[in-house]
């Protein structure tokens, strides 16, 4: 075992990039380079599943490189992650 947490979502495919993407979309909705999971969570709305499918998203994202821990829920673009937004506005 690698010792990386494995992230496990009901959704796959292409329903996990639109997640992503709302993850990625919700830096620049705020103006902010740091973000805690609450504000995160508004990606999914006030629907309590897709709420779920953006942490498993932000989870996921971590482990790719695009997202960063930075302890108390807070969680960062990463260089990998912010090439990623630029990519989705062009």
């Amino acid at each position: 075992m690698s010792g990386k947490k494995q992230v496990r979502s009901g959704r796959t495919g292409q329903l996990m990039n639109d997640f992503r993407e709302r993850v990625l979309g919700m830096f620049e909705r705020m103006g902010k380079g740091m973000l805690d999971l609450h504000e995160l969570f508004e990606a999914g709305g006030n629907d309590p599943d897709e709420r779920r499918e953006v942490f498993y998203a932000v989870e996921l994202m971590v482990e790719e490189g695009l997202l960063e821990e930075q302890g108390q829920d807070f969680y960062a673009l990463t260089e990998k992650g912010k090439a990623a937004a630029r990519d989705l506005k062009s």
